[in-house]
């Protein structure tokens, strides 16, 4: 007999992945591998974290970040839900998706890095937020122009985040203005005439340690006061950037986000007094906080294999879903239609792509599972479309975003005409 026990925590999408029929049925009608996302939970995210700052800070604004997620009607769900909400913007791209949602320029904050000087240039002129990743860059700004407020990127000396590879500060990081330069990265551009700036730090990606967050406002309200003496200028706004994670694993809690911003605020008035209108502004740069957990991977199991390992072979890849392979992620992974059950095996996780870093679990203990069944993998909706690619010549997949439970195809899937089609090739009139 199949046991079903309560090993996992309460994943707000697990109803979703209980629902066998309507998966069957998107599974269906837009093929698989596919991205589905759930309006509600979006909304739920991002409501929750503009109520956790509003209890706590008078001045802030949220700036999503794009990277994690530029699938315009997944923004603009953000956007409509929270009106006050920005972007973080890090490529001309993400500019572009910004200005088609209709988020204003003036709650938009690009951060490059190692920036062209087109690239500069489009960001200069776009009116956003400019925020610059070092000296070298705001010399390459002044052959363009300048800005009326301009921020750097701080690196603290120190960093952390979920894997290795998504820490972006520290002395092995390539981002940011060190500590110990940042006083003279100020000097120039306040010696040539500007009055407004910002600063703004980031760390590291996928945090849940709450006094984390805490100390690395400590170090940057403690750098900010003293860039303020040192050149006699106020900040318009800091930014502590993004970091803020999610349960991965059933284990992990998430964060409570109105504790974290009501000691937020009490950092605030140690630097700044207890007059809150007149702090600077305080800006957070959240990606996957906002997304991950709105999204899965839907997947086929199309075979299953016994060598020297137990391999589950699904129509989901590296190509559709990166992270694993790249940061050796984890990603829960659950049957579609009895996400409860008792697991039973240890396999590997793969896809068919031509390489052996192919896996989107090693080692996972899983229930039962038959070739055709469904899959579900889940915190997908940050880092996932984003990243999946072309590899082996595989066409991307199409996403479908639920809205009270009703399918919206939101991108359709790519075909292998869809592929070539900029090569401007056709063997006809090749000479």
């Amino acid at each position: 007999m199949t046991v079903k026990v309560n090993r996992h925590k309460n994943h707000p999408l697990l109803p979703l992945i209980s629902d066998k029929e309507q998966l069957e049925s998107l599974a269906e009608k837009f093929g698989t591998p596919l991205y589905v996302y759930q309006a509600e939970r979006l909304q739920e995210n991002i409501k929750r974290l503009d109520s956790a700052l509003k209890q706590s800070i008078e001045n802030y604004r949220i700036c999503y970040a794009l990277k994690a997620n530029t699938n315009p009607h997944i923004v603009s769900t953000l956007f409509q839900s929270v009106p006050s909400m920005g972007a973080d913007c890090s490529s001309p791209g993400e500019l572009y998706i910004a200005q088609k949602v209709g988020i204003p320029p003036d709650a938009c904050i690009y951060t490059g890095n190692y920036e062209s000087s087109t690239e500069l240039e489009t960001a200069l002129n776009s009116g956003v937020h400019l925020n610059l990743d070092d000296i070298t860059s705001y010399k390459r700004l002044k052959k363009i122009g300048l800005p009326k407020e301009l921020s750097f990127r701080l690196n603290p000396g120190f960093g952390e985040g979920r894997f290795p590879a998504i820490v972006t500060a520290g002395h092995d990081a390539k981002f940011g203005v060190p500590r110990e330069k940042i006083i003279d990265a100020y000097r120039h551009p306040a010696e040539d005439g500007i009055k407004q700036f910002g600063l703004q730090c980031m760390t590291g990606s996928g945090n849940l340690k709450f006094d984390y967050f805490v100390q690395l406002l400590k170090t940057i309200l403690e750098i900010a006061s003293s860039i303020e003496r040192e050149l006699s200028l106020q900040f318009n706004y800091i930014s502590m950037g993004g970091g803020l994670g999610i349960p991965y694993k059933e284990e992990e809690e998430p964060l409570n986000v109105h504790e974290l911003f009501k000691e937020i605020s009490e950092v605030f008035v140690r630097y700044y007094g207890n007059t809150n209108s007149e702090w600077p502004t305080l800006i957070i740069e959240p990606g996957k906080y906002l997304v991950a957990d709105t999204g899965f991977v839907l997947s086929r199991v199309v075979g299953l294999k016994e060598s020297y390992k137990n391999f589950v072979g699904l129509d989901a890849g590296m190509n559709t879903l990166l992270r694993p392979a790249l940061y050796n992620a984890y990603h829960r992974i659950y049957k579609v239609g009895d996400p409860l059950l008792s697991p039973t095996h240890t396999v590997d996780v793969t896809g068919g792509i031509c390489e052996n870093t192919d896996r989107l679990a090693t080692d996972r203990l899983l229930p039962e599972i038959s070739e055709g069944d469904l899959v579900a993998i889940m915190d997908a909706g940050a880092y996932g479309f984003v990243m999946s690619n072309q590899y082996n010549t595989r066409p991307r997949p199409a996403e479908v975003l639920l809205i009270n439970g009703a399918p919206k195809l939101i991108r359709q899937s790519e075909s292998l005409d869809d592929i070539f089609r900029l090569c401007n090739w056709d063997r006809d009139t090749e000479a």
